[in-house]
């Protein structure tokens, strides 16, 4: 760290809430600073996704030339009063600079433009490419600053140790710089380089820098020589920001080889967290609220083998499952119902599954559950059919929905002829199956969704897309159009397809998926548990604990 930047820090207490004021000695300073271990003297190796990192960064900056693009991290969210939620930096960073878990609030990659034309000649002689990447993040304090043991945003007595600036720069293949040094750098050249930037995750700092030197409401000159801001001066300055995002959305669409393994490797580990979840169904049953036991089951997995669980898990049983986006997980599992588990793994990397199965708390379908189940399945293996390189994307939607519409209209419930309830004039197959069927899945579980139209829900499917294929059918208690014995059954089976040159695969496939299979899964995975606790000598009690 730099002298200047350490007597600030040293100079100066970081505030605190009065009321968690704890005052420190003169005597606790000195102390305080001795007896320290030093930091390891080796550099870490690169994080796995530095083998591609350089090619998206490169991808990225060959848009813009001779611009200057700030990619902020962000920085923790607040939960409530003085707590935080666990920080997750931003995807576009992540992408462009491989770091995933935590790392690293406040920090802000830029790419700063070689020339204004772009190219050039690196110091190597050889082709330079558009953009040189800087990475601005806080590296740590010495131990002899107040920051060490009284910051609790970036404290190593607080959030551990932080990487020096030659640590960060071994991990990630970039250069580094300590953030303070950023607000400078931003104010160079400022009247000469077109900016954009994520500006809702950086810091209030460095956005009223940027409202300063890269306003986005630009001032237009008028005829008599003054500066007014215009409708359009506003619009096209928002506009810049926004057309970043997009590129930094569509970088997204396609993956390249190291980003297809993540997926493969979130499947697999999705696929044993659900397992786990049918190993302990008896326990959640029987101990009652077994929604929330079902999701601790799977998010206690999740953290264990990744980062965290992708998204909010939907455990929903019931006529719960018939609530798409069901995550209070609060009610029981009653023997007879379905419960429709929604999770999915989220690796290190930031890399996520997104996973469905529908599975009897029983071990055994229904009749009626059987028949809804299976019209869900058919309806999926027509969209995974349609997803083949080349088709678009809404084709794969066409082709699930068209199997819904079929088995509803034979069910007698569409109140008009099936073509007229598929045209867009119609939709009434949509009471049951009110979602689309897919959507792209990578980094974030709803992944590119700055895209274009054109590029996503209008585009075509490439090799090294990653989509979702996830129909469903959705009865509600109260649904009085509904057959009696349909009522309060939720389906939904999702896959994540990658799209190949030939076809695709599904990378989630190691679940089962049709009813004699997920039948005799859950059988097997309770015998198995049986035998190996009759091996250990242990027996469940009357609850199945």
């Amino acid at each position: 760290m730099s002298e200047d930047v350490t007597s600030a820090i040293t100079s100066e207490e970081p505030p605190v809430l009065p009321n968690r004021a704890v005052p420190f000695s003169e005597a606790f300073k000195s102390f305080i600073a001795q007896g320290w271990a030093p930091y390891p003297a080796e550099l870490p190796e690169p994080l796995p996704a530095t083998a591609s990192t350089a090619a998206r960064r490169e991808a990225l900056g060959a848009q813009f030339p001779g611009e200057r693009l700030v990619i902020g991290a962000g920085g923790p969210e607040v939960r409530s009063n003085d707590t935080d939620y666990r920080f997750r930096p931003h995807s576009a960073f992540a992408h462009l600079t491989g770091l995933g878990t935590d790392r690293e609030p406040d920090a802000v990659l830029v790419l700063e433009p070689t020339d204004p034309q772009a190219g050039g000649t690196g110091s190597d002689g050889g082709t330079r490419g558009s953009h040189d990447a800087t990475l601005y993040f806080k590296p740590r304090a010495p131990r002899d600053s107040s920051e060490f043991y009284a910051d609790a945003r970036y404290g190593e007595m607080w959030v551990g140790v932080r990487p020096s600036l030659e640590e960060m720069s071994a991990l990630t293949g970039l250069r580094t710089a300590p953030v303070d040094e950023l607000e400078a750098h931003l104010r160079k050249d400022a009247d000469t380089i077109g900016v954009r930037a994520n500006r809702a995750d950086l810091t209030t700092e460095l956005q009223a820098v940027l409202a300063e030197v890269a306003p986005l409401a630009a001032p237009a000159a008028v005829a008599d020589g003054e500066a007014e801001v215009t409708d359009q001066a506003k619009v096209e300055a928002k506009t810049r920001d926004a057309e970043l995002m997009t590129a930094l959305s569509e970088l997204r669409l396609v993956k390249d080889a190291y980003e297809a393994d993540e997926m493969r490797e979130a499947c697999t580990l999705t696929g044993a967290g659900f397992e786990a979840v049918v190993a302990d169904l008896p326990r959640a049953a029987a101990a009652g609220r077994g929604e929330r036991w079902v999701e601790g089951v799977f998010g206690l997995h999740a953290r264990h083998v990744g980062n965290a669980v992708g998204y909010d898990t939907i455990a929903a049983a019931g006529d719960h499952a018939c609530t798409l986006h069901w995550i209070r997980n609060d009610g029981d599992l009653r023997m007879g119902d379905l419960l429709l588990l929604d999770a999915g793994v989220e690796l290190d990397s930031l890399y996520t599954a997104d996973v469905t199965r529908t599975l009897p708390v029983s071990g055994t379908f229904s009749e009626p559950q059987r028949r809804v189940y299976e019209a869900v399945l058919a309806a999926q293996e027509a969209g995974i059919a349609a997803a083949q390189p080349g088709a678009t994307f809404a084709e794969v939607h066409r082709a699930s929905i068209r199997v819904i519409a079929e088995h509803l209209d034979a069910w007698g419930l569409l109140p008009v002829p099936l073509e007229e309830a598929l045209s867009e004039e119609g939709g009434q197959h949509r009471r049951w199956m009110p979602h689309g069927t897919s959507h792209h899945l990578g980094i974030d579980v709803h992944d590119c969704a700055e895209a274009r139209r054109e590029n996503y829900r209008e585009g075509v499917l490439a090799p090294g897309m990653v989509i979702t294929v996830e129909p469903g059918l959705y009865f509600k208690s109260d649904d009085e159009l509904a057959p009696a014995e349909l009522r309060g059954i939720g389906v939904r089976i999702e896959d994540d397809i990658l799209i190949t040159d030939d076809g695709n695969e599904n990378l989630s496939d190691l679940l089962p998926r049709t009813v004699a299979d997920v039948e005799a899964w859950m059988a097997d995975v309770w015998h198995r548990q049986a035998v190996a606790l009759a091996k250990s000598g242990e027996q469940p009690d009357e609850n199945g604990r």
